[in-house]
């Protein structure tokens, strides 16, 4: 059976499906370090201190700068903090520090063009520049439309001049959450509307002469994300032009959710070798957002130059392809997996005290000696795998065992009892699973003997391994060959981490957890993209440094983060900037440990109104500054409830959700 995957569809935002390789961006001059082109993915984040506290400004400026950090992004809410830019930046230059500053604009031109006579460049928002977001006008002729663009460009011009003029980048930033009444009225809440409002404004800059642009397409929605950055590549390739990228998941939040929030993001595009600048938007200090996105970047250093070294010794430049990636439909396969169905989870357990029933614990499953019973959580795993080793205790009745196939067939009673097998004894084997038998195969086995002679029905399910540099591609072909051949079994994506996975020097050398921060970010990226292009019935996380309830943990947390399973209370947080008007951090967490038992309930928690509902887009509640000491709560986008002392905005903000009948009392 000759089995290959078609690569001239249309969908070109990435270069090759079967070696890493960057699409290729324009030059772009940052100060001394530039952007695009040839040059490594560069590293960014932003302060979080007022902007008119200089020397508050400077040292953790300072900081970030040792972290990593090439750019450091500053808000510049009104004229005084853009001007104050120029007194910090003099400040760093008196300490030797000459990382580039960036600007960011919201609302206001004039601020705008203060700093871009200051900084090395600005960020603006094309849904809050000079384009209106109030709801009151939803429909537009052709003649408004087009008169709203023409009163944009004359607002717009003189900040694009001014750029030119003292050689200033600018950096055109759409977000999910702040799209314009003109946009919304024409396209809707979507990705589609998200690339025509980036595109408007560079237009413009293309008009008047000016190129020096970076684009972002930012969501707190990594679904929502990647498909944006992926129409903007497509539709900018159709208009001739080749901008560098900024990457970012907005309100990621903190902790494990949101390094495996900002990898499923930006990690699935890094693979599709989009990216030239990444920022990870953390709940946190600045100087610990470097660390992990350097983290994330290196893999596709390391992975550029292996590639680049196999072009050299063959002599031949790397294939450009145009795959599409297609959702993988599978079948239902003993109503258990497949299908509809959310994505499994299986943990191997094989190297655990099996005489323990405690022990299943740690994959959600908690034993009670009194009642001799089991207590099922949230995050109860589906499927866990012994291998060999037979447990000396009754396992729980909805939890499903895997074992190796030889040892499968010696077990009598077989009642939720599966055998996994390699290829090759699946094909010989005489005595199978009436419902359930897993396959362990690989992209390659695909052109075998083997998988010509393998007896394919409903009761396969295919365990889907890779030993790959590159193994997102070499897994993401496998998908589209089954797609070839008319296949629906479901499969689980398994991605195995050796200890050594998580050496070298870019590491979070401030996090004592460093090698379970790279689990998060490694599997995040390399399992969360599959699922958020629709391919994936189970997922199997293997790493046999990191201990089994952090596995258990990272898997669910991939799984929300790719909003195919829902096991907890979602926090859209934002990273925190000049603006915030509380403690972001102590207030983040205060709302987590009263409200995180409402499982699939979506929290935004933003410090001000800039980040306010419009940057939590989909959230079912909103937390937001209004003013020193003061909160407006909202119900999605509908304000709620206005200027709340912050002494009482956490109660009320529960009783708007026990009014909506969606409160319900912890344990």
């Amino acid at each position: 059976m000759d089995v290959t995957t078609r690569n001239t569809l249309p969908g070109g935002y990435c270069n090759s499906l079967t070696e890493y390789s960057r699409w290729q961006t324009r030059e772009v001059p940052i100060g001394n370090i530039p952007m695009g082109g040839q040059n490594p993915i560069r590293i960014q984040s932003m302060t979080t201190v007022d902007t008119m506290d200089t020397l508050g400004s400077v040292e953790q400026t300072i900081r970030m700068a040792n972290a990593g950090c090439e750019y450091v992004r500053i808000t510049a809410p009104s004229i005084k903090e853009a001007q104050n830019l120029a007194e910090i930046k003099k400040e760093l230059r008196k300490r030797g520090y000459d990382v580039p500053l960036v600007a960011d604009i919201h609302f206001t031109p004039n601020a705008a063009e203060v700093a871009a006579r200051i900084v090395e460049k600005v960020r603006i928002n094309p849904g809050n520049y000079a384009d209106k977001k109030k709801f009151n006008q939803l429909t537009y002729t052709d003649a408004e439309y087009q008169a709203e663009l023409e009163r944009i460009y004359a607002k717009f011009a003189p900040l694009v001049k001014i750029c030119k003029e003292y050689g200033t980048a600018m950096r055109i930033g759409t977000n999910h959450g702040s799209l314009s009444d003109r946009i919304m009225s024409h396209y809707g809440d979507t990705p589609e509307g998200m690339v025509e409002s980036a595109l408007e404004f560079i237009r413009i800059c293309e008009d008047l002469n000016y190129y020096n642009l970076v684009i972002s397409m930012k969501s707190s929605n990594p679904q929502v994300m990647v498909r944006a950055y992926r129409l903007l590549v497509e539709k900018m390739v159709a208009e001739g032009m080749n901008y560098p990228l900024h990457l970012g998941v907005t309100e990621a939040g903190d902790g494990e959710d949101g390094r495996i929030k900002s990898a499923v993001g930006i990690g699935t595009l890094l693979e599709d070798g989009l990216g030239d600048t990444v920022r990870v938007s953390l709940t946190e200090e600045p100087e610990y957002e470097a660390p992990v996105a350097i983290a994330l970047v290196n893999r596709y250093t390391q992975r550029q130059q292996a590639s680049q070294r196999k072009t050299a010794a063959s002599g031949a430049a790397t294939a450009i392809v145009q795959p599409a990636i297609r959702p993988y439909v599978s079948a239902e396969t003993n109503a258990f997996i497949g299908g509809a169905l959310v994505p499994r989870i299986v943990v191997d357990i094989s190297h655990k005290n099996l005489k323990d029933p405690l022990i299943l614990t740690e994959v959600g499953y908690k034993y009670d000696y009194l009642l001799d019973k089991y207590h099922m959580g949230e995050q109860s795993v589906d499927f866990v795998y012994l291998a060999d080793k037979l447990p000396s205790f009754s396992m729980p009745g909805n939890l499903k065992q895997l074992y190796s196939y030889g040892t499968w067939l010696d077990i009598k009673d077989k009642a939720n009892i599966h055998p996994l097998y390699t290829l090759g004894e699946f094909v010989e084997a005489r005595i199978k699973d009436a419902n359930l038998n897993f396959v362990r195969i690989e992209y390659d086995d695909l052109n075998t003997s083997l998988f010509e002679a393998l007896p394919l029905d409903k009761t396969i399910i295919f365990v889907l391994e890779t030993d790959k540099p590159h193994g997102m591609a070499d897994q993401r072909m496998f998908f589209s060959a089954l797609s070839e051949l008319g296949l629906t079994n479901p499969v689980i994506i398994r991605r195995q981490y050796p200890a050594e996975a998580f050496s070298g020097p870019f590491g979070n050398l401030m996090d004592p957890e460093e090698p379970l921060s790279k689990l998060q970010l490694y599997a995040a990226t390399d399992i969360g993209a599959m699922l958020v292009d629709g391919m994936g019935s189970g997922i199997w996380v293997d790493s046999p440094a990191t201990p089994t309830d952090k596995l258990v943990s990272a898997s669910f947390g991939i799984l929300q983060a790719t909003r195919s399973r829902i096991s907890k209370t979602e926090y859209i947080s934002c990273p925190s900037c000049g603006r915030t008007l509380f403690d972001l951090q102590e207030t983040t967490q205060a709302i987590r440990s009263r409200t995180n038992h409402l499982k699939g309930l979506k929290i935004g928690i933003m410090g001000c109104i800039v980040n306010g509902p419009g940057e939590m887009a989909d959230a079912d509640y909103g937390y937001v500054g209004a003013g020193p000491g003061k909160i407006t709560l909202y119900r999605g986008k509908e304000m709620v409830k206005r200027n709340v002392n912050s002494a009482d905005a956490l109660n009320e903000l529960i009783e708007i959700i026990r009014k909506d009948g969606r409160w319900i009392e912890p344990e």
